[in-house]
C-alpha cells in the first residue's frame, strides 16, 4: 500500500512539473507570439503527419518483434500479433501511469497466451536496460556528429565560466576528462552501495544487458534495436517538413533533438511539457525562432502521443475478438483431427 501511495505521489509530482513547464513556456510569450504559435500549429503541413504516424506504428511493431526474441530466452513463444497488441496497450497504460505499461504488457500477454507473467519480468528489465544504453550511445553519436555545434552551445549556456576557456577544444577536453573520471567514481560508489535499492537496480540493469549479449539471436535483437531508433529519428526528420522554419534542418540535427526529446519523455509522464521545452530549446540553439521552435515541439509531442492513443485503443478493441476467433478456430481444427 505504501509503495502504491509513493508511486501516485511521484506521478502527481512529475505531472505537476510538466504542467508548470507548459505554463512557463506560454507565459514567456507575448500576445502576438501566442497568436503566431497557434497559427503556426494550425497551418502546419498535415500531410507529413501521415508518414509520421505510419513510422510510429513501425517503431512499436519492431519493438514487439524485438521483445519476442527476449521472451524466447525464457522459453516463451507468444504470437506476433498478441505481442504487438500487448506492446501497444502497454504504451497507452504508461500515459495513464508511468511504469504501468510494463505491468500491462506482461498481464495482457499472460492472459491471452496462457503464459506465466512472472517469467516475463526479467525480459522487461533487460529491455529497459538496453534502451538506456542505446540512448547513451545515440547521445555520444549525436555529440560526435555535431561536436562543433554542441561545444559552442555548451559554451553559450555556461556564460561567464566559458569565457575562461581558451577554445572549444579546451571545453571538450575538460568534458572528456570529467567523463573518464566518472567511470572509476561510479564503480567505487556502486561497490559501496551495491546492497541498497539503487545498487540492486543497477545490478538488475547490468544483468539485463549481459543477458542480451549472450542470447542466441543477439544479431537480430540488435538489428531491431537499430530499426526502432531509426524510426524515432525518421519521425522527427520527416516531421521537420511540417513547418517552413524547420524544413531545411538536417538529419544530424534531428538526432540531437531525438536525444533531448527522449530525456523529456523519460522524466515527465508522457513527456508532457518537458519534451516540448527541450525540443524547442534545442531548435532555438539551431537558430530557429522561438515561436516555430515551440510549435514544432508541440506538433511532435501531439503526433507521438496521438499514435500511442490511437494504436493503443485499436489494440484494446481488437485483442479480445482476435483471440476469441483464434481459439474458436483452434477448437474446430482439434475436433477435425480427432
Amino acid at each position: 500500500m505504501k509503495k502504491i501511495i509513493l508511486t501516485i505521489l511521484q506521478y502527481i509530482l512529475f505531472l505537476g512539473l510538466g504542467i508548470w513547464i507548459v505554463y512557463q513556456m506560454l507565459h514567456q510569450l507575448d500576445d502576438k507570439q501566442k497568436t503566431d504559435l497557434a497559427d503556426a500549429i494550425t497551418n502546419a503541413n498535415g500531410w507529413y503527419l501521415i508518414p509520421v504516424f505510419l513510422i510510429g506504428f513501425l517503431s512499436h511493431f519492431f519493438r514487439a518483434v524485438r521483445w519476442r526474441y527476449l521472451l524466447e530466452t525464457v522459453e516463451l513463444k507468444p504470437s506476433l500479433l498478441n505481442t504487438t497488441f500487448a506492446v501497444l496497450i502497454g504504451y497507452i497504460a504508461n500515459l495513464a501511469l508511468p511504469r504501468a505499461g510494463e505491468v500491462a504488457k506482461c498481464t495482457v500477454l499472460a492472459k491471452y497466451e496462457k503464459m506465466p507473467a512472472h517469467k516475463m519480468i526479467g525480459t522487461i528489465v533487460a529491455e529497459r536496460a538496453f534502451d538506456m544504453v542505446s540512448l547513451l550511445v545515440i547521445g555520444v553519436l549525436a555529440f560526435m556528429l555535431q561536436m562543433q555545434f554542441v561545444s559552442e552551445y555548451v559554451a553559450s549556456i555556461m556564460g561567464s565560466v566559458s569565457a575562461k576557456f581558451e577554445s572549444s577544444k579546451t571545453t571538450l577536453l575538460i568534458l572528456a576528462i570529467v567523463g573518464l573520471l566518472a567511470i572509476p567514481v561510479g564503480v567505487i560508489l556502486y561497490r559501496r552501495n551495491k546492497e541498497t535499492k539503487v545498487g540492486l537496480f543497477v545490478k538488475e540493469l547490468m544483468g539485463g544487458i549481459f543477458s542480451i549479449l549472450h542470447m542466441k539471436k543477439r544479431a537480430a535483437f540488435l538489428g531491431y534495436t537499430f530499426l526502432i531508433w531509426a524510426m524515432y529519428l525518421l519521425q522527427l526528420y520527416i516531421g521537420f517538413r511540417c513547418l517552413d522554419a524547420t524544413a531545411n534542418l538536417s538529419i544530424s540535427t534531428a538526432l540531437v533533438v531525438l536525444v533531448y526529446g527522449s530525456i523529456g519523455m523519460i522524466i515527465t509522464p508522457g513527456g508532457i511539457g518537458l519534451y516540448t521545452l527541450l525540443v524547442a530549446q534545442m531548435l532555438v540553439a539551431y537558430k530557429v525562432d522561438i515561436v516555430p521552435a515551440q510549435a514544432f515541439g508541440w506538433i511532435a509531442w501531439v503526433a507521438q502521443t496521438a499514435v500511442i492513443i490511437v494504436l493503443g485503443l485499436v489494440a484494446m478493441l481488437a485483442i479480445h475478438p482476435y483471440n476469441r476467433n483464434k481459439n474458436g478456430k483452434n477448437t474446430v481444427d482439434s475436433a477435425q483431427n480427432i
